[in-house]
């Protein structure tokens, strides 16, 4: 002990739990940081690289030679393509997940009362394992306005034809230089006032012989039959067209077909004295009719275009359609992760109010919803962030003539970048709009997930 204190030496200081804890705690996240390190490389390489390469794209012109500072910015907001994609994507946020979320909801709800629920719950997210290109596609031939090959039209114009007659002779006219005159409502009337007593035959054009209808006759017996008695007005209605060709024009030749079916009007001082309908040899007679001077009429609703339904993919409905393929997709994926959180309510809180006497619809609305408001807002949040960026769909379904009005944010970045345009300085700027207006979602949902795992 003396020596020890004459060398002058101090003791060395005792290693406490500390230093070790400390130790493990660098080891620790020293080895996490290398676990971590190619999740973070592929991080900077796909998602950090861009985002910084396009931020400062936005700056230059199309070339990417030329600094134009904040002019892509300025251009964006000055072209009418662009205020359309940016009025098109607040469409999306407003609508397609308000409608997901109430969907999912209701569904959540009422599957729980079904007795094959999983099953039920399994086709309704079976759309999810579709992809968007394939979904696209089969909207795009739902959607068609040919009722042959769209569905949706095909099931409309069954309901319309079912409530109402269709048109016998669309493609029908009058014979250039014929007795019958056009109206600018689509009908034909005769030039020349008639009286009862009279015969008038006439004739129309434009009808192939294979659109005859099954029943149709030949017009000649009627036409060659005696003159018509005191007091009747009578003629025939015929398709002035002998096949092979040959015959006479404005007159009936034997092989000439009546057309059946066809409304006559008989016309008096502006107003319908009376009407009758053709038979199968086309011949048409009016009777009682009293003395003087009439016109006839054959009305537009004999030429009217047959209903083909509703053009889905016209300006006016082209962003609606989307929007339902994309609830189509996407209601299942609502459905489940409301589902999960319904699962998760307090059982005693529902039995309590149905003693209390409150029905259902008091329960869905005062204990339900409340209840789950936390699980719907992460799930429309979500969905506002996944719209904001729907590219396939609208890219898929919206034919060219009708692209730029279904055009959103991400359709418009790449139509303006690759699709034509050539001008990626432009196009980068829509990509770092399209950037600062999911964030702020982003932020929300991190924060709520933080917020809920306390």
């Amino acid at each position: 002990m003396t020596a020890t204190l004459a060398t002058g030496a101090a003791p060395a200081p005792p290693t406490g739990p500390s230093d070790s804890a400390r130790r493990a705690r660098s080891r620790g996240r020293i080895i996490a940081l290398l676990f971590a390190l190619p999740a973070l490389l592929l991080l900077g390489a796909l998602v950090v690289y861009p985002v910084l390469f396009s931020v400062g794209r936005s700056f230059f012109d199309a070339s990417g030679d030329t600094f134009v500072g904040a002019d892509n910015y300025t251009e964006m907001f000055r072209d009418p393509a662009t205020l359309k994609a940016v009025r098109n994507t607040a469409i999306w946020v407003v609508v397609a997940p308000t409608l997901l979320t109430g969907l999912g909801l209701v569904l959540a709800v009422l599957v729980e009362k079904v007795r094959w629920a999983t099953a039920f719950k399994l086709l309704l997210f079976m759309p999810m394992a579709v992809s968007f290109l394939a979904a696209g596609i089969i909207f795009r031939l739902a959607y068609d306005e040919d009722p042959d090959k769209g569905v949706l039209n095909a099931a409309l114009v069954s309901v319309h034809d079912a409530f109402s007659d269709s048109a016998a002779y669309p493609t029908a006219r009058a014979r250039p230089g014929g007795d019958l005159d056009a109206g600018k409502d689509g009908s034909y009337t005769t030039g020349a006032s008639v009286s009862p007593g009279d015969t008038v035959n006439l004739p129309l054009v434009g009808v192939a012989p294979k659109d005859l209808p099954s029943g149709a006759a030949p017009a000649f017996p009627a036409s060659g039959q005696d003159a018509a008695a005191p007091g009747e007005l009578r003629g025939v209605v015929y398709l002035d067209f002998t096949p092979g060709g040959g015959g006479q024009q404005n007159s009936v030749d034997r092989q000439e077909s009546g057309l059946p079916q066809m409304k006559v009007e008989a016309v008096r001082d502006g107003r319908t004295a009376a009407s009758t309908t053709t038979a199968a040899d086309g011949s048409y007679r009016f009777t009682g009719l009293e003395p003087g001077s009439y016109t006839l009429r054959l009305p537009a609703a004999n030429f009217a275009e047959p209903y083909d339904g509703v053009s889905w993919l016209g300006p006016a409905l082209v962003t609606p359609a989307i929007i339902g393929a994309y609830l189509w997709i996407w209601t299942g994926f609502a459905m489940v992760l409301i589902g999960a959180g319904l699962a998760t309510l307090p059982r005693d809180a529902l039995e309590a109010a149905r003693i209390d006497g409150a029905n259902e619809w008091q329960i869905f609305r005062r204990i339900t919803v409340p209840l789950l408001a936390p699980v719907l807002t992460v799930v429309f949040v979500t969905l506002v962030i996944n719209v904001m960026k729907v590219f396939d769909l609208v890219y898929i379904i919206a034919p060219g003539p009708v692209q730029e009005d279904a055009t959103v944010l991400a359709t418009q970045m790449w139509l303006v970048s690759f699709g034509g345009g050539n001008n990626q300085g432009l196009g980068s700027a829509l990509g770092v709009l399209l950037l600062l207006l999911v964030v702020p979602a982003m932020v929300f949902n991190v924060r709520r997930f933080r917020r809920s795992q306390r």
